[in-house]
């Protein structure tokens, strides 16, 4: 395996680190001092990220976006990562879904994401339906032309500032081998449709400036051409297409546990006790050891999986494998950069205890530990029939 990054890679890094630095990390106090990204300010991040080229680089050329290949994107979303995650958001990156647009749904959805002009967010969360997306209760009921919409999604990721909402709702029933399961479909909603209400969701305490809605859906109606992909087949567009998405969670985790590290470091070879620096001090050094360690040994899980994506190659446990270990090593490496530090990794004048906060979400959002756990073990275990 060749481990060496090509001119093209080692440019596209410089770009997105000078970027993140540049352009990013000056705002990133008055963000989380106001839990808010001012709108002059999304204005400024995003016309400046088409101007350097970062901005749709999950889409194919042919779409308009960079046409960057997985293991080069999975090292840009690696250097956005560093960044409060608000202000690495308005690098836009479309949702992959929409490249199963057809039509009119191009023009009105896929490419005005891509140029910047339209933002996506996606919803499949219920109050009663997290990692359980078959036991959703919002539905949609065919009438003639339209869908008649039903029913309430929360933790919705910046659906705030979202033009319209990728939606997945019940539409009806099959029997299964383990009985009735709902069949469910993908819908285009736009923000304002009548019946369609966007609501303030719960404060998190981690990604301040990034905020999470519950929508509402009562007697929505939506016209059968907002339909994504194909009647009841929800499920096979999100997994045709949602699979990486994963794998971009692992690799931004990657940009912090760097961020997080090189803190530590620095610190440890400047703060001085009893005479010395600390990093000196085998309690410090062996921390540090073990914090590289883990975080070199989680970017090669990444990039594999990377690399078996572009070959065609990768599967669900591929994911899974780098989101599970990758999260967990970002709570490590955080925990233990703060530890370094000591009282000084808790106050908000280093980016640490944010970083701290940020890395616990990791675990649970894009499937939780323990269903990257299941999804793992199922796949070691279905082969020999158990």
């Amino acid at each position: 395996m060749d481990f060496e990054l090509s001119h093209e890679q080692e440019l596209i890094v410089e770009t997105a680190r000078a970027f993140v630095e540049q352009e990013l990390y000056p705002y990133e106090e008055e963000v989380e001092k106001t839990d808010q990204v001012r709108p002059e300010l999304v204005q400024q991040i995003q016309q400046r990220a088409i101007e350097q080229g970062l901005y749709a680089a999950n889409m194919p050329e042919e779409l308009g976006g960079a046409g960057l290949d997985i293991v080069t994107l999975t090292l840009l979303e690696r250097e956005l990562g560093r960044a409060n995650f608000a202000l690495q958001y308005l690098v836009g990156r479309p949702s992959n879904i929409l490249q199963a647009c057809q039509g009119e749904q191009r023009d009105k959805y896929l490419f005005p994401c891509v140029r910047g002009e339209k933002t996506d967010c996606l919803a499949m969360t219920e109050p009663d339906a997290g990692s359980d997306l078959r036991g959703m209760k919002c539905k949609a009921d065919r009438d003639g032309d339209d869908y008649v919409i039903n029913g309430t999604k929360h933790f919705i990721s910046h659906a705030d500032v979202a033009d319209f909402v990728i939606l997945f709702a019940a539409t009806g029933v099959e029997e299964s081998a383990r009985g009735p399961r709902k069949k469910i479909t993908a819908f285009l909603v736009d923000k304002g449709t009548p019946g369609f209400t966007v609501r303030d969701g719960y404060h998190s305490v981690s990604h301040r400036g990034y905020h999470n809605c519950i929508l509402e859906f009562d007697d929505c109606r939506v016209p059968a051409s907002q339909v994504l992909g194909e009647e009841h087949k929800g499920f096979e567009v999100a997994n045709d297409w949602l699979g990486p998405t994963r794998l971009q969670v692992a690799a931004m985790c990657l940009g912090r546990a760097y961020r997080a590290l090189e803190l530590a470091t620095d610190w440890a070879a400047n703060r001085k006790q009893f005479g010395q620096v600390i990093g000196k001090f085998q309690g410090i050094s062996f921390k540090l050891a073990d914090m590289r360690t883990q975080l070199e040994a989680a970017e090669l899980l990444t990039l594999k999986a990377a690399s078996k994506t572009d070959a065609g190659t990768a599967t669900d446990m591929d994911y899974a494998m780098a989101k599970v270990y990758t999260t967990e090593m970002l709570a490590y490496v955080a925990d233990e950069a703060i530890q370094i530090f000591g009282g000084m990794g808790l106050m908000s004048d280093f980016p640490l205890e944010r970083i701290w906060r940020d890395a616990r979400v990791e675990r649970i959002w894009e499937g939780t530990s323990e269903i990257q756990r299941h999804i793992i073990s199922r796949n070691m275990l279905r082969p020999l029939g158990a």
